[in-house]
């Protein structure tokens, strides 16, 4: 195809790219407005701009503290995430690089697990968390979020796996390398981009989170999510103050994927061009 071809659908994907940012770059802009600004239908898009709404989500006014909330969300969602990846890459290895019999089958129970309305086990897992006593326990909420994000974290890394040439493999057994060492100085360096790009996928998952941590949590394990669905009250919406709280909640997960943009894209992209 000729650079001239391309043109038409560069420019389509910075007209997506654009349309998309625009929701991110209203509550952005809306969180810098007073309330009274805020609630103006249209938009006072050249309205002062105020740092008023952070004032109030950190807690100004008196109103309840974010951070415990949001030290929840980190707790939960790295933890998960490290879990899921000590669970995740050995498993992904036996399906992909030395596989196990009736791995295509292992493979498809994984699948079949997330094709489960999330709603159908919300009780089941209530009336568990009850008699085990774990409500409003973070450590639930890591082991559930670990649950949830597995099958996808080994589909993921099995696909990143098998596009390591075996004739690596097989000249570090020649050299006689063991297992250990095999995944430490052969698999790990080429996957790192797969692991990477699966870790951040897991952390949003976890991350953005909200009906399994509004039922099973409460005053202590309240993460973000929930915290933020406390600002819809009745008497009215705070648009300002919401907008506030969103931008710094979404935060976390801006970073981590421009921290790890460039593994992300080499992770995502294994496989494509094979």
């Amino acid at each position: 195809m000729t650079r001239r071809a391309w043109r038409p659908w560069g420019a389509l994907a910075w007209f997506a790219g654009i349309l998309f940012f625009l929701p991110v770059a209203w509550m952005v802009l809306t969180s810098l407005h007073s309330e009274s600004d805020a609630a103006t239908n249209p938009p006072s898009i050249l309205a002062p701009l105020t740092l008023d709404g952070y004032a109030e989500f950190f807690g100004a006014d008196g109103g309840a503290s974010p951070w415990p909330p949001l030290l929840n969300s980190v707790s939960a969602s790295v933890g998960s995430t490290i879990l899921v990846l000590l669970l995740a890459v050995p498993a992904a290895y036996a399906l992909s690089i030395r596989p196990v019999q009736k791995w295509s089958d292992v493979l498809f129970f994984f699948l079949s697990t997330k094709m489960l309305p999330v709603v159908a086990g919300l009780l089941p897992i209530y009336l568990i968390a009850q008699y085990a006593g774990l409500l409003d326990n973070i450590s639930f909420l890591v082991v559930l979020y670990t649950s949830m994000n597995l099958p996808i974290a080994v589909w993921l890394m099995r696909s990143f796996l098998a596009e390591i040439p075996k004739e690596m493999l097989e000249a570090a057994a020649l050299d006689g390398a063991g297992l250990v060492t095999t995944l430490r100085r052969v698999v790990a360096p080429v996957a790192m981009p797969g692991i990477a790009a699966t870790a951040l996928i897991c952390f949003i998952f976890s991350w953005n989170e909200l009906l399994f941590a509004r039922v099973l949590t409460g005053v202590v394990a309240g993460t973000a999510p929930v915290f933020l669905t406390g600002f819809v009250t009745s008497q009215g919406l705070f648009l300002a103050k919401m907008c506030a709280a969103a931008t710094v909640v979404s935060l976390p997960v801006l970073i981590a994927g421009f921290a790890a943009q460039d593994k992300l894209v080499q992770g995502l992209s294994l496989g494509a061009v094979k």
